[in-house]
């Protein structure tokens, strides 16, 4: 398989920024529901928050290279097959969902900056906080967060029903090309 995209599919670099942002999102997605349930007491109450601000700070760092790599190497163009509908729907689609990830980091930052402590990255290091003390920082940011959250689950619910349509309704080559397979 290719490292770069082509005209025809995307490439292996693509591929595992897709994919891996998919299981990361759903991952972080699920590990939030579960740690804001957790007692006092439970020996995951520290340890389930600052695994979800780990992997969100990795994931920051992915989706920052994913823009750059899209710009090395440019994403195949649309099938001619679709509609304007649909050129404009996959269009906004993408811009939608990178806008509402970046969206959602944002707002976990803030949340956990908002008293003026850093952020370690398992024990790696620290990112610094440097936005806190506005006004209700980390409830604002936390309301954000959560419908982001949520949004964003369901939009890229959506967006892989339809890879699926086009997959199997359609018989085009949408779903292969992000597979790594010959248009």
């Amino acid at each position: 398989m290719q490292l770069r995209n082509s005209t025809s599919r995307y490439g292996w670099v693509s591929i595992f920024m897709h994919w891996g942002v998919a299981l990361a999102v759903f991952g972080l997605f699920a590990l939030g529901l579960w740690m804001v349930d957790l007692g006092y007491y439970d020996p995951w109450r520290k340890a389930g928050p600052d695994l979800h601000k780990s992997i969100g700070l990795i994931l920051l760092g992915v989706m920052v290279l994913r823009v750059l790599w899209r710009l090395v190497s440019p994403p195949p163009p649309t099938l001619t097959s679709y509609s304007r509908m649909t050129r404009l729907g996959a269009k906004f689609g993408h811009v939608f969902l990178y806008l509402c990830l970046f969206a959602v980091m944002i707002a976990g930052y803030l949340i956990s900056t908002a008293e003026g402590a850093g952020i370690p990255l398992f024990d790696w290091f620290e990112v610094p906080a440097v936005i806190s003390g506005l006004p209700d920082q980390a409830d604002n940011a936390g309301a954000i967060h959560l419908y982001l959250a949520w949004a964003l689950v369901i939009f890229s619910g959506l967006h892989a029903l339809a890879a699926l349509k086009h997959h199997f309704i359609d018989r085009d080559v949408t779903l292969k090309r992000m597979l790594g397979r010959k248009a």
